[in-house]
């Protein structure tokens, strides 16, 4: 539960309303979704990116909201009250920009100590392996992003990596009341831009790397990456731990006076953290590090140079939070692959099936580079493009398989709204030989023409949906994994 307040005491930084008659209502609830709100609620009702939330007034008053404030407007200006059957509505200017200290006067923060981790790839993978070191060593640690929120034994599906400003400020309420000392936060450019974690005290934030991805909504890569640089400009941020390797994350750093620089190479910085020498195996990667925390070796069985670089940057947050290096060091063995990252599935005489999430130009690039190191046999790319998304990566994509993989079979995301047929064709023009190339529209059958194909020293890398259990064709979420395939097709002689 929330600390219960006064509609008065709620809204003291932007408005006085002590002498309305509205004043002591009493603030248990706040609900941004009229749909989701039940007898007691306070409703806030913003005009966000596609809606207008006021439009829902009427709706949230009828299922029993206790209050509403609201954006104000020009015809409704800022201090305005009314009333509707009996119920005020009180308008507030820059509601939106407010949404996150609004929600933070009611759910408070204590005892949880929040990482903040953005950039293109890896923020999944970072958040679960702070979250997972921190358990093993007897710290109650949570994440909240894409695979899920909560404790990792128990995750919540998500609808977004960042969800609303009030969803994100009680779900941080909740986890410290169920014991969370640490959370760990996927942050999304989105939800950056709209302020939705505004309010919140980072006691590290974390850049990974980035690459083409949400142009469709940020127009432009260097406001894409405007939009990923809000998290150390504009928030309360302690300790930032940067991916100089990342030619993004190395131009910041004369932005950042907190900096600690990390690269999978020797750098000529004391505020950094290093790699000396890292080696691959088919068990996992092995990581002798030195720099400003002194030196150190991680055995972590993990695939991939990108999990080394992920790694890195779990290692150096945990040690900035104050953890001791020799229990991470100790510890980092009985860490686990993420769900549907770089995850390996595989069956006596059979290829090994690969499942990761892979489905970005460059998230693709990085996962089959990462595989051709462990592959004896021939390397194989299944992967497709979402529909209703920026098209300009679909022969991007393309041309990366075709480079990097002995075959490329080109199945169907989520193509949402959008031909599948479509979207291939868009595929194949990045092709030099588009001949070659293998169109199965249907995921289940792509992954069963491989298997059927390939040797046992051959690798298959199943891109794109990662943990997600579903797919979006048309109107219609029909229920999909990779994992499940991959597991049920193995199975089979």
């Amino acid at each position: 539960m929330s600390k219960e307040m006064t509609l008065a005491a709620l809204l003291a930084p932007w408005l006085d309303i002590r002498s309305h008659q509205v004043a002591n209502t009493p603030v248990k609830q706040l609900e941004l979704d009229s749909r989701k709100v039940t007898p007691g609620t306070t409703f806030v009702a913003i005009k966000g990116h596609n809606l207008d939330g006021r439009r829902f007034i009427p709706a949230a008053i009828e299922s029993g909201s206790n209050a509403v404030v609201a954006e104000a407007c020009q015809s409704h200006p800022h201090g305005t009250i009314e009333y509707h059957d009996a119920i005020a509505v009180v308008y507030v200017e820059q509601l939106s920009a407010h949404l996150s200290e609004l929600a933070a006067k009611l759910y408070p923060i204590t005892q949880n100590q929040l990482i903040g981790v953005t950039g293109t790839n890896g923020k999944t993978t970072i958040t679960q392996l702070i979250a997972q070191w921190l358990e093993l060593l007897d710290h109650k640690a949570a994440v909240m992003g894409t695979t899920g929120n909560g404790f990792l034994a128990d995750l919540q599906p998500a609808a977004n990596t960042t969800g609303n400003a009030i969803e994100i400020q009680h779900s941080l309420f909740d986890l410290a009341q169920q014991g969370a000392r640490y959370t760990a936060l996927e942050v999304s450019s989105h939800g950056l831009v709209q302020g939705r974690v505004k309010a919140l005290p980072f006691e590290v934030a974390v850049f990974t790397n980035l690459s083409r991805d949400h142009l469709d909504y940020h127009g432009t890569m260097q406001e894409y990456a405007e939009a990923k640089f809000l998290l150390f400009s504009e928030h309360r941020c302690r300790h930032a731990v940067i991916n100089v390797d990342d030619v993004v994350g190395e131009s910041w750093l004369t932005r950042l006076d907190n900096a600690i620089a990390v690269s999978l190479k020797p750098i000529a910085r004391q505020d950094g953290v290093w790699t000396k020498q890292v080696s691959y195996c088919e068990s996992g990667i092995t990581l002798e590090f030195d720099g400003l925390f002194g030196p150190g070796k991680l055995n972590v069985p993990l695939i991939g140079e990108f999990n080394a670089c992920n790694l890195l940057l779990a290692m150096t947050s945990l040690l900035a939070l104050g953890i001791d290096k020799q229990q991470l060091l100790a510890t980092a063995p009985q860490l686990k692959p993420v769900v549907g990252r770089m995850e390996l599935f595989t069956a006596p005489n059979r290829a090994k099936v690969v499942v990761d999430y892979a489905h970005t130009p460059d998230a693709l690039e990085k996962a089959l580079k990462a595989l051709r190191v462990h592959c004896q046999g021939q390397l194989w790319a299944i992967f497709g493009c979402g529909g209703d998304r920026d098209t300009g990566k679909r022969p991007m994509m393309a041309t990366i398989g075709e480079q990097l993989a002995d075959h490329v079979i080109f199945t169907d995301d989520n193509p949402r709204s959008e031909s599948p047929v479509a979207i291939v064709d868009d595929m194949l023009a990045g092709m030099q030989h588009p001949q070659q190339a293998i169109v199965e529209h249907n995921r289940f059958a792509a992954l069963k023409y491989a298997l059927a194909n390939s040797e046992a020293q051959d690798i298959i890398l199943l891109a794109g949906k990662g943990h997600e259990d579903y797919q979006v064709i048309g109107q219609q979420t029909i229920h999909y994994s990779d994992r499940e395939s991959a597991m049920q097709l193995l199975e089979q002689n």
